[in-house]
């Protein structure tokens, strides 16, 4: 059996935003949270793990980094859409019938769809399920439509036959009186009783659809796992990448940012010089048969000022964030998954090397193009293994206050020296760190000097992971 003997593999960074909004909470305002002695700008989990998966997923379609020949997965609440489609497209079926099939399917499954024209084909929460899963389902719902569409039949008049006695019961409901109360149990129990006779969905039928939407070899579904409470039997997966919120090392520091946006046509007359008269002019050449009596009533835009004002929030703030990767999980999850034995340990050492390169190279995505977040360099990141997870945050309990210098050059000397000292104390390795921060570096060069350095320091993400990626399983 494939297991690693040191389990777990911690990462920390610290990375320095300027004037970003990466994620929002429900005013349009940065995330924040109260955190020892300040108030911190904060980034999600969710945030930081969809940055670092979809990292992951780009890079092996692309053909790029250890995962290219990998399989992946697609959270979407898509899934009948998508089935549709193949319905449609490969197997011939009339678009509207396949829409309602690969709905009835699913439903029958347990997952339960909108109740809004726009939302009548969309599950109500998001399935993460292979990307293939469209066309396996399509497929299987093609080999067994004779029986499905006989089920779909009973189904539907069962449920309408359940929807008329609750109809019923709301209009008894409303017509009582206290002289003629009724029997309050007769309604409910007439309503459960339609809902019962539902025909359940041909067995062998439902458990080909749950094993498409099973997490089988999708790399980051195992990395990462899924939460499938809908479909008892549907295979749910603990991931084996424990993320928590990044937190600002220094007090939340938020610039209200006053913008103003330019009217196209606005400017262009500004720079024409355009006036009332050639307006009017212009004007009479469409239609001859106004004259200068039309004065009053001629809709001209307003040259002056902005097209659109307004204030948009930014933070600036250097986020310490932790993620741990728990190998010997991740390597049970394959196995889970169908991996061939002889292929689970290739893959587990590829899905770590990837998953480091993400924890350097991902950044969150929003208003990239105006916040220029993507592109973003850690200032440190440094990497350990032990047979726990080591959290640090800690260590910034007490706010790096900027009066005292750059925060990201006090929090990477706070962060090693509090890395020197769980080292020493706990046994564990060192590790390796990376630095993008020319200040940084000279620090690491002076512990060097002095013996205090106990990480090696690596020049790029590949080396960062070669220590332990490399390593045989126990």
């Amino acid at each position: 059996m494939n297991r690693v003997e040191y389990a777990f593999l911690s990462c920390h960074s610290l990375t320095t935003h300027a004037n970003v909004l990466l994620v929002r909470d429900a005013l349009g305002r940065p995330k924040q949270c109260p955190y020892g002695d300040a108030i911190r700008a904060t980034l999600s989990p969710q945030t930081q793990r969809r940055a670092d998966r979809t990292h992951m997923r780009d890079q092996a379609n692309l053909g790029i980094g250890p995962l290219a020949s990998h399989a992946w997965g697609l959270r979407t609440r898509e899934w009948a859409l998508s089935t549709a489609e193949t319905l449609n497209s490969a197997h011939d079926w009339n678009h509207q019938r396949a829409l309602d099939t690969a709905r009835a399917a699913l439903n029958g499954l347990g997952l339960n769809f909108g109740t809004t024209a726009n939302t009548a084909y969309l599950t109500k929460v998001m399935v993460f399920a292979p990307e293939n899963a469209g066309q396996a389902l399509a497929k299987i719902i093609n080999d067994h439509q004779e029986e499905l569409d006989t089920w779909i039949a009973a189904a539907d008049t069962a449920k309408a036959a359940a929807d008329a006695v609750k109809v019923k019961a709301k209009k008894k409901l409303k017509g009582k009186t206290e002289a003629d109360p009724g029997d309050d149990e007769e309604a409910p129990a007439a309503e459960a009783k339609a809902k019962a006779d539902v025909p359940p969905m041909p067995s062998k039928i439902k458990k080909k659809l749950i094993a498409a939407l099973a997490p089988a070899d999708a790399i980051d579904i195992a990395l990462y796992g899924r939460f499938l409470t809908e479909i008892a039997t549907g295979g749910n997966v603990d991931g084996a990448i424990q993320t928590i919120t990044a937190i600002g090392i220094e007090p939340i520091n938020i610039t209200e940012d006053y913008f103003s946006a330019a009217d196209d046509r606005k400017i262009a007359r500004q720079r024409q010089g355009t006036d009332f008269t050639s307006a009017l002019a212009l004007l009479n050449a469409v239609d001859p048969t106004l004259s200068s009596d039309a004065e009053d009533d001629l809709p001209l835009g307003d040259n002056r000022g902005a097209g659109m004002t307004g204030y948009q929030p930014f933070v600036s703030a250097t986020f310490y964030a932790h993620s741990v990767l728990d190998r010997n999980l991740l390597r049970r999850n394959l196995r889970n998954s169908g991996t061939p034995e002889a292929e689970i340990e290739p893959a587990a050492r590829a899905a770590e090397q990837a998953f480091l390169d993400a924890f350097v190279y991902a950044v969150p995505s929003a208003k990239k193009n105006t916040s220029a977040a993507p592109g973003t360099l850690p200032k440190l990141v440094l990497v350990h293994e032990g047979k726990r997870a080591y959290n640090y945050a800690a260590c910034f309990e007490e706010a790096v206050q900027p009066a005292a210098g750059a925060p990201s050059i006090q929090g990477a000397k706070r962060l090693l020296r509090h890395h020197a000292m769980i080292t020493r104390k706990e046994g564990i390795s060192p590790g390796a760190v990376l630095t993008y921060d020319l200040a940084i570096s000279e620090y690491i060069d002076d512990l060097r000097l002095t013996g205090e350095l106990g990480p090696i320091e690596v020049h790029n993400p590949e080396e960062l992971a070669a220590p332990f990626t490399a390593m045989q399983p126990a």
